[in-house]
């Protein structure tokens, strides 16, 4: 079984294990790599930019005149 290293600059790495797999996802902007290879840059690593959401109850509000 082969063992093919792929890298995107938006998703991370995987691993391929069949020639056809890698040649699909090279297609779609995957790139070999080896050990051997150079890392991509820092400023090529994907930043999060997904709100948090905040679960829970709301926060209690007073009542006048109650």
């Amino acid at each position: 079984m082969a063992v093919i290293y792929l890298k995107h600059h938006q998703h991370g790495t995987k691993i391929a294990t069949m020639e056809l797999e890698a040649e699909f996802d090279e297609s779609n902007g995957w790139v070999r790599y080896t050990n051997d290879t150079p890392s991509l840059s820092e400023d090529a690593a994907p930043v999060n930019e997904l709100e948090v959401k905040r679960r829970g109850r709301p926060p209690k509000t007073q009542m006048q005149g109650a």
